[in-house]
């Protein structure tokens, strides 16, 4: 190699290493993430539906379960019970049901008792909205923690009666006497509390009391029993609950998560790994899948105030609608906590009575939508990665909602549609665009078949409806 050469080499080395390496760095890391959107946009699928009107499926509103977060001790859903009564909901969700409710104190004797008023109050507001209720069992009570509301209990046969009372007196005959309601063995335990799975702070065995005491339950409704509502969905979670208790006889009538991400794909691989997963422990079978909290972000985000976080909300049920059998998931949360203003990028479907009566936000907008989407399933093949749709049929009235949800908020698409098994060939179609208007005019096909497309502006979604002539 010649001086020169040498040296033109060396500079071209230096001009990579303090000018092209940094740029490629930044793009490779940026929150805008342009490589992937690029990749995206060049291998994404577009839509090509088919909606199959000669069957129909089961079909049960996914969206019908809310939850509420432990914004306030107490009295969080008293404000707003008409608002949440309009949204028809089956469950919904609270935590901190013992740190927020003082239900646990010790008498003068020394031994355990309990103080139901405060946490009755919030079950009756749920009551009072139509729904359910679905209770995560957190966190440790004062009166016999080692520590604070996340350790584990001084004497573990106090925590067993614990769960046993309670159960008792929400489900018990004699006592609130609700029937159906879930009981969640903690909230986030690999957050809250630190624990593990199989070692150390166990949650194997905070799961192995809590079962204890459901099964000594007397004279009470059926209820459901599960847990462990870990931050996301991990294996090594799955498999240390089912395994531990397969060989100890424990009680598990549904398997918990949480899911926030902007990607619907990772909705759709969790249910899908959790599937395969199951096929390793036939006994349970037949369990549930919940996930009680979702949306696209965990922390505080602008979006929740805004219409992104109502498409994500309709994109994430239109895919997991064919997901029908033994399946919840829990929209987070209803109502904001008191920020510094009435819209601060928090979780709620409506915000804070501080600012005077509440407001509903776009993703409450977004349930009212898909409420309207009632009646038997029926078949729709042909989604693409952006294009989400599911239908419904009530009488001979056809609705399918399409949803084009893209985090980047850049994809249009054409959206073609072929309805197969048409009631009538003469019918009135009508388009009604979320949060726009709605359009109709009368069509007459040739045959049951009928083709049509419709153009999808980015983070948007319509129902159509298909109404036969009399």
């Amino acid at each position: 190699m010649t001086l020169k050469s040498w040296k033109t080499r060396k500079v071209l080395t230096i001009l990579f290493l303090t000018v092209f390496l940094p740029v490629a760095v930044f793009f490779a890391n940026t929150e805008t993430n342009l490589f992937s959107r690029a990749y995206l946009n060049l291998t994404g699928k577009k839509a090509d539906l088919t909606v199959n009107l000669t069957t129909s499926l089961p079909f049960e509103p996914l969206w019908s379960s809310l939850a509420q977060g432990g914004e306030e001790k107490g009295g969080m859903l008293e404000s707003i019970i008409p608002q949440v009564k309009n949204l028809r909901p089956r469950y919904i969700r609270i935590d901190h049901i013992y740190d927020y409710y003082d239900v646990v104190y010790r008498n003068t004797e020394g031994n355990l008792d309990f103080n139901w008023i405060n946490l009755d109050k919030e079950i009756k507001d749920i009551l009072a909205t139509g729904a359910k209720p679905f209770l995560s069992l957190s966190y440790m009570p004062a009166a016999i923690s080692t520590g604070n509301e996340v350790d584990i209990p001084a004497k573990w046969s106090d925590w067993e009666l614990v769960i046993q009372k309670t159960i008792e007196h929400v489900s018990g005959v004699n006592e609130l006497s609700i029937a159906d309601v879930y009981y969640e063995v903690w909230n986030e335990p690999d957050l809250f509390g630190d624990y593990k799975v199989g070692k150390g702070k166990d949650y194997l065995k905070l799961y192995h009391y809590a079962s204890y005491g459901a099964q000594k339950a007397q004279n009470v409704h059926d209820f459901k029993f599960g847990g462990p509502a870990t931050t996301g969905l991990y294996k090594a979670w799955f498999d240390g609950l089912l395994g531990y208790v397969g060989r100890n006889y424990l009680r598990l009538d549904f398997y918990s998560w949480h899911k926030y991400s902007k990607n619907l794909k990772d909705f759709e691989i969790d249910l899908i790994s959790i599937s395969s997963w199951l096929e390793a422990y036939p006994k349970y079978s037949g369990i549930e899948f919940i996930i009680s909290e979702t949306g696209f972000n965990s922390e505080n985000d602008p979006g929740y105030d805004t219409e992104f976080s109502a498409i994500q909300t309709l994109g994430l049920y239109a895919l997991v609608s064919s997901y029908q059998e033994k399946l919840k998931i829990f929209t987070f949360e209803i109502k904001d906590g008191p920020g510094d203003k009435q819209k601060w990028g928090r979780w709620g479907l409506l915000t804070h009575e501080k600012f005077g009566e509440p407001i509903a936000k776009p993703r409450y907008k977004a349930i009212e939508f898909l409420n309207l989407m009632e009646g038997e399933g029926v078949p729709v093949y042909g989604h693409g990665t952006w294009v989400k749709a599911f239908s419904v049929k009530s009488d001979k009235t056809m609705k399918l909602l399409i949803v084009n949800y893209d985090p980047f908020d850049k994809h249009y698409e054409n959206v073609p549609i072929l309805f197969v098994g048409l009631p009538s060939s003469r019918f009135t179609l009508r388009r009604r665009d979320f949060l726009n208007e709605t359009i109709e005019y009368p069509v007459e096909s040739a045959s049951d078949n009928w083709k049509t497309e419709i153009l999808m502006e980015p983070n948007s979604a319509s129902i159509v409806e298909i109404i036969p002539s009399q």
